[in-house]
């Protein structure tokens, strides 16, 4: 990927997504959510990226991927009026349509369309198919990692803003109350990512999400979550029981443990090892 390519995607992205904004004041803050989330996770690609020593042609490539990663959601949300995919229709699948569509990479070398069009396609798988290359592993593995960096901030601003002020397609559909799953809890002190089917509470969403860097990919990762503190301020809005405190200790030594990991790196044709 050259930077000319860049630049037209940036160009075309812009064009594509504002188009969806000539729509009423509650729609369009739905839209603008998007928008904003799409350019924060390719920021957050391509400071994962560069923390991994990535060719310049690499980090153009992953940026474009982040830039792209939620594509599907305009057209999503313009039809259906929802971001659930169980409601409308798979919002990564519905990206790849729209750049094939549209014809938005015919400049690029087959092989780093195909892998762009991939990893759109699959961000938001539940796993990682196992049919995969390692190059397309990689890049899927990081521009997932970005997205979850993302939504920690989408979620804290969420908090943080007054009621009328909040996009309506962030709301939870769930009682804010002091009540929290001793289940959701129990997810973060045996270090696995809780499910979201389980979530019951506001305080339930939090601690799934905090549950969320048992499965980050890269140090990198962790490092930019962390230089964000968005842990700290996610665990800043939970109850601050005995219980809860205990387990976000627990999860703060685990994150420094991971900063402190030895690293073999093989670069972008294979995966981070620890």
């Amino acid at each position: 990927m050259t930077l000319r390519d860049l630049h037209a995607y940036r160009e075309w992205f812009t064009r594509y997504t504002e188009s969806f904004l000539d729509t009423e004041e509650a729609d369009r803050r739905n839209i603008q959510l998007k928008i904003d989330h799409s350019l924060h996770v390719a920021e957050n690609i391509v400071s994962i990226a560069s923390g991994l020593s990535l060719s310049r042609e690499e980090i153009m490539l992953a940026e474009a991927v982040g830039l792209f990663h939620d594509i599907g959601r305009f057209s999503q949300y313009a039809q259906y009026r929802t971001f659930e995919d169980r409601k409308s229709i798979n919002h990564g699948l519905l990206g790849m349509r729209v750049l094939v569509k549209e014809n938005v990479l015919h400049a690029l070398p087959a092989q780093e369309r195909n892998l762009l069009l991939r990893v759109v396609q699959f961000h938001n798988a539940y796993a990682i198919p196992p049919h995969f290359d390692d190059r397309s592993i990689f890049f899927l593995k990081m521009v997932r990692d970005a997205d979850k960096v993302d939504i920690y901030r989408v979620f804290i601003e969420y908090y943080e803003s007054p009621k009328e002020d909040r996009a309506s397609a962030t709301a939870f559909g769930v009682p804010d109350t002091e009540e929290y799953s001793k289940e959701m809890l129990a997810c973060i002190l045996e270090k696995r990512v809780a499910s979201y089917s389980r979530i019951r509470t506001e305080h339930d969403f939090k601690l799934m999400q905090l549950s969320w860097v048992f499965d980050m990919n890269f140090k990198e990762s962790i490092r930019l979550l962390q230089s964000k503190h968005y842990i700290d301020a996610t665990i800043a809005k939970l109850p601050q029981t005995g219980e809860i405190l205990s387990a976000m200790d627990m999860l703060k030594h685990y994150l420094q443990d991971r900063l402190q990991e030895q690293v073999s790196f093989r670069g972008a044709k294979g995966n981070e090892k620890s």
